[in-house]
């Protein structure tokens, strides 16, 4: 430690343009391997959302493989009745989407437009006359390399996709059960590489991350599945042929702050315009967005999620969409984990900075005796006005 301030200044400059470009470079190597890293990040948090019950069946007398098997076993097995209850469902949904999509054509094209058209004075129609789309076509033929290689590199594209989707999904169940397994040993490894001299505020930002980040994901689960239940059983009790396969869709967008409000009102209405027509239908769908949002609002959201996470909806928006644009899938996987925290290291910024002298001021320190002021102000400092 030298005694030098100009020294020391420099030193500690130059020890945070490390971190700063420590930092830098992981997050360029997240990016690079963006394709890579969604399943053991899935896996991650399906080990860290399972490892509080692995540690209560060890607390109780069983062993940690034992209680990982156990946990394991659970998780996989309430997967499998989802999935064997939701596909064969999904499927049948999924096939009276694709035989409704000429009625929801002719209602788009002889209904929707005319009457935007009507309200506008936008013509919208000719541009999509076959014969106008075919002249566009033949046009930006030889701009667009051919239909044959674009056709050619998408098939390709789709293909190692798929391989790569399939390799993931294997993949996954096996992460998590290592994750589950060695979760305590790497959070261990991981406290032992914290400089000592900072240990005790790591530890107390990592207990608040996690205590926030769980209860949030925990009770964002629960409620992305009580409002796709509801809203499901909602449509489908107004009549829609297509009211599961959209009360699931929007129950998985609940996650991202009113867009999936936004899906029932959109893909329903449309949905009971096209199928029948009438404005009772439209009503209905309306009663199951009213009540879903009744329960969310002052039901589910309060007791299950609450204020855990605190962050405004905009900002939860906003951490989606960065972290889709900038990683991908990965992103959009890391992007509430890393929003949350964020928000609990800005709140320890922001209590640092209240407490700090650059906040309160030299004449806000509190003197030996308790006097306001400095210790070492001259007498009548008091009484110089303040600066502006």
């Amino acid at each position: 430690m030298t005694d030098n301030p100009d020294l020391a200044t420099i030193a500690t400059f130059i020890r945070r343009l490390q971190w700063a470009a420590l930092a830098l470079g992981a997050l360029w190597i997240v990016w690079l391997l963006a394709p890579i890293l969604s399943p053991f990040v899935f896996a991650a948090l399906l080990g860290w959302l399972g490892d509080p019950l692995v540690d209560r069946l060890e607390r109780a007398g069983r062993t940690r493989n034992t209680a990982v098997i156990l946990v394991f076993s659970v998780m996989t097995t309430v997967l499998v009745l989802a999935l064997l209850v939701l596909v064969p469902l999904l499927e049948q949904q999924v096939v009276t989407l694709v035989e409704s999509l000429p009625r929801y054509r002719d209602w788009f094209v002889g209904t929707a437009l005319p009457w935007f058209e009507r309200r506008t004075g936008l013509e919208i129609l000719s541009w999509l006359d076959p014969e106008h789309l075919f002249n566009l076509i033949r046009a930006h033929w030889e701009r667009a390399g051919g239909v044959a290689a674009t056709v050619l590199g998408y098939v390709s594209r789709s293909g190692f996709a798929l391989l790569a989707w399939f390799a993931n999904l294997v993949l996954l169940p096996v992460l998590t059960f290592f994750f589950l397994r060695d979760w305590d040993l790497l959070v261990e490894r991981i406290g032992l590489l914290v400089p000592r001299d900072h240990q005790d505020t790591v530890r107390r930002l990592a207990r608040e991350s996690d205590a926030v980040l769980g209860g949030f994901l925990r009770g964002q689960t629960l409620v992305m599945l009580i409002l796709g239940v509801l809203y499901a059983m909602g449509l489908w009790a107004v009549g829609l042929d297509l009211g599961i396969l959209i009360g699931v869709i929007a129950g998985l967008l609940t996650f991202v702050p009113y867009l999936g409000p936004a899906a029932i009102v959109v893909f329903g209405g449309t949905a009971a315009l096209v199928q029948f027509g009438d404005w009772q239908h439209l009503a209905g769908v309306a009663v199951v967005f009213t009540v879903g949002q009744v329960i969310e609002s002052y039901w589910l959201t309060p007791k299950l999620v609450g204020d855990r996470i605190g962050l405004h909806p905009m900002a939860v928006i906003f951490a989606v969409m960065a972290g889709g644009s900038l990683f991908g899938f990965l992103g959009m996987l890391l992007a509430l984990p890393v929003a949350a925290v964020a928000n609990v290291l800005l709140r320890f910024a922001h209590e640092r900075y209240t407490g700090s002298r650059l906040y309160a001021g030299v004449r806000q320190q509190a003197a030996p005796d308790g006097a306001t002021g400095t210790a070492d102000a001259p007498p009548g400092a008091d009484d110089v006005p303040p600066d502006v």
